[in-house]
């Protein structure tokens, strides 16, 4: 029974990791009413004491509009209301219990809760599988188990609690962000592993966003990122979701809730913490959360249509701006603005992001030319120019203009200098992008941030207000890449009857890696990869100089010899291989070099002998390999090839198998995209063709996925329609 109990301590950053096994179904909002909409909270823990967890607790929720009980064997009564020594004494069953109870008290509790019937418990107390501690990591397991058999779902422990601000079901023990109302309208639902970032974000609702839930798991021994994003998705007063996360054990969970967000069509704005290796070991001991590879997971929420964004500060900018757009109508954008400064900055920053200012129509340009003074322009970016002053109708005719103009799908408008005679304009922005459809976004360039006119606009339902440049035009570029999705691909994994791959690939292939060792020769990765239909070059495997020569003469000069070795994997490095041996004399001399470095580079390898290829013509050289991702599994990355490709770090990454559609957009999100377009004298390369040849990989990885580690075929030639595979290794594992 939990009864005179103390606060507990401060939920505190902690050392490592408890990962939770096995796959878990998703919470569903149809089964969490009682969590989601409590008709009574019990607080457990409740005190007189001022400050403590539980004072806090029932200050927070005196707005609540369902009944509240007190839970403390040490009262009577707190203030004129009754409290009561145990949930078992309780008038009846509450929905929610809200744990204020200490690390020690908190196992009792739960199954106080599960006896009782209770429906959900949010756990504040850290000191918990966070700790590293076995036993701890044990307590955890345990009181989740409890939980899950006895139907009670759990949020924490090491949590801040929840926000429901429709409702006033404002659970948690720290200040609580306060709106001026509740919202009236579909509002952002915040999802955070971390507290304090989740309400971070909250306290968006200070200056006027409209934010209807924050949900914070802290360990999620029970519940989760991933369920709080499918609740939301599922939440009819949810208009787009902002995600802040470290990473999970079972991130597809996640990609699962992505998915049941976009069938929704419930915009899902997600800001991964742990990208990097520092971050990735804090994230293991703040809540035991294993970070994953940012690769692996950029890969899946493209597929699964996340937006991700990269700044903190970018991401309740970019929710907001999802939650208020209109479905996106043209791909052009408007920029209307009374500084030449500003339109030059958002024409910068649209050419960085690749949003496309078209120039207006003729029916708008008629409007603009005659209502721009001639120092001004009526090029989009259009800049109207301070005479907006002295003409304040000319702005909602040049708004206007350019908001009916059916190659605009969103209208910008920035704002340099905060003062009440501008705050008008954003009511009229609003006023006209809702009348024609469009999207329209305000940028407060000024560093009076609460100045005169951004609540205003903040609270705008047709208008966003950014505080950069740059992030708004990064969301206007993810809006419409979301819009074109939605178009024609939609977010589904490739439909297996699409297979490029013959029938028996995967047992022939199969076969072939079974035979081979640890990592395959060249010569044997090149036959799983043609076994897949992979273009190979032809080649010879010769056991001595003079066999290298006949293998030249039959395949025709000029040739290359390379040294074939599973102990050598990374040839180049070696040194053992030539190219361009234009004679007999060049093959000879070049195979008594490449066995002495291989000796050198790897004394006692084993030598099957030299491969002799014929040597390529030029082309732009591309990588396409594959890994098994450990949390994803089989992955598929494309990129700049050839021996640049570690200095270049130019790729792109996506879960195996890929589709045509999502081959082609691999390709174009290269920073070289525009090589495989003719680039000094070369023809085009084929781009149906190089995408046929990654989902070929993308086939092999995932079907042998229980066999191969790593795929690496590097330089794949590309000249046109002719693409070949020149080197290729496979590692197994």
């Amino acid at each position: 029974m939990a009864g005179g109990i103390a606060a507990p301590p401060h939920p505190a950053r902690v050392r490592s990791p408890a990962l939770p096994t096995g796959p878990r179904p998703l919470a569903r909002a149809a089964a969490l009413g009682r969590l989601l909409h409590p008709r009574s909270i019990a607080i457990i823990g409740a005190s007189e004491r001022a400050g403590s967890f539980g004072e806090r607790t029932q200050r927070n929720l005196a707005g609540y509009a369902g009944r509240l009980h007190l839970v403390n064997s040490r009262y009577q009564r707190l203030g004129d209301q009754p409290c009561h020594a145990a949930i078992a004494a309780l008038p009846e069953v509450p929905d929610l219990v809200v744990c204020a109870a200490p690390m020690e008290a908190v196992e009792g509790v739960v199954r106080d809760c599960v006896e009782a019937g209770v429906g959900a418990a949010i756990l504040y107390a850290a000191g918990f599988a966070e700790t590293g501690r076995p036993e701890r990591v044990a307590l955890q397991a345990r009181i989740a188990a409890m939980a899950r058999e006895g139907g009670v779902r759990l949020i924490g422990p090491n949590c801040i609690g929840m926000l429901d601000y429709a409702s006033g079901a404002t659970i948690s023990f720290a200040a609580v962000p306060r709106p001026a109302a509740p919202p009236d309208r579909p509002a952002i639902g915040i999802v955070s592993q971390s507290g304090n970032l989740g309400f971070a974000l909250a306290q968006g609702v200070e200056r006027g966003v409209a934010i209807g839930r924050v949900l914070a798991f802290g360990n999620s021994a029970d519940l989760d990122v991933a369920d709080g994003v499918a609740l939301l998705a599922e939440d009819p007063g949810c208009a787009a979701i902002a995600c802040v996360f470290e990473g999970m054990a079972e991130p597809r969970r996640l990609v699962e809730a992505a998915e049941i967000a976009w069938a929704a069509d419930k915009p899902l704005a997600v800001f991964k913490l742990a990208t990097g290796e520092q971050g990735a070991a804090a994230a293991l001991s703040h809540t035991g959360s294993l970070a994953g590879s940012d690769a692996a997971y950029r890969a899946a929420f493209e597929r699964a249509g996340v937006v991700m964004v990269e700044q903190f500060d970018a991401l309740l900018e970019t929710a907001a701006f999802l939650a208020k757009a209109p479905p996106c109508r043209a791909p052009g954008v408007a920029v209307v603005s009374t500084s030449g400064g500003a339109a030059i900055m958002a024409a910068d920053k649209a050419e960085a992001h690749g949003v496309t200012l078209p120039q207006p129509g003729e029916a708008a340009q008629a409007v603009l030319a005659a209502r721009i003074p001639e120092f001004g322009s009526s090029r989009n970016p259009v800049d109207i120019t301070a005479q907006v002053l002295n003409d304040p109708d000319s702005l909602r005719a040049c708004a206007e203009a350019l908001c009916a103009d059916p190659a605009y799908g969103a209208v910008i408008l920035p704002n340099g200098y905060a003062y009440e005679f501008a705050t008008p304009r954003f009511a009229l922005l609003g006023e006209l992008a809702a009348a024609h459809g469009k999207a329209a976004a305000v940028v407060w360039l000024t560093e009076w941030l609460e100045g005169p006119g951004a609540r205003a606009a903040e609270a705008n339902p047709q208008v966003a207000l950014f505080r950069s440049m740059d992030r708004c035009f990064a969301a206007l570029a993810a809006w419409q890449a979301r819009a074109e999705r939605r178009a024609t691909q939609g977010a589904a994994a490739p439909d297996p009857a699409t297979r490029l791959a013959p029938p028996e690939a995967a047992a022939r292939a199969a076969a072939l890696l079974d035979a081979a060792g640890p990592t395959l020769t060249e010569r044997e990765a090149k036959s799983v990869l043609a076994a897949y239909g992979v273009p190979v070059v032809e080649e010879r495997l010769a056991a001595d100089a003079e066999a290298a020569v006949a293998a030249a003469a039959s395949l025709g000069y000029p040739v290359a010899l390379k040294v074939e070795s599973p102990d050598i994997p990374h040839k180049t490095e070696a040194g053992v291989i030539r190219l361009g041996l234009a004679d007999a004399a060049a093959v000879r001399a070049a195979h008594a070099a490449v066995l002495a470095n291989a000796a050198r580079a790897a004394p006692g390898a084993r030598i099957n002998g030299v491969l002799v290829q014929p040597m390529v013509p030029q082309g732009i050289e591309i990588v396409v390999g594959a890994r098994r991702d450990p949390l994803f599994g089989p992955m598929v990355v494309v990129g700049l090839g050839g021996i640049l490709v570690e200095l270049l770090r130019d790729s792109a990454t996506a879960l195996a198998p890929v589709g045509e559609a999502e081959a082609r957009a691999m390709l174009r999100r290269l920073k070289g995209y525009r090589l495989l377009r003719g680039f000094r004298g070369l023809p085009p390369v084929d781009e149906a063709a190089l995408a046929a040849i990654i989902r070929r990989v993308g086939e092999l990885a995932a079907d042998q996925r229980e066999r191969i580690a790593e795929i690496d075929v590097n330089p794949l030639i590309c000249a046109g329609s002719r693409i070949l595979a020149v080197d290729g290794l496979i590692v197994r594992g």
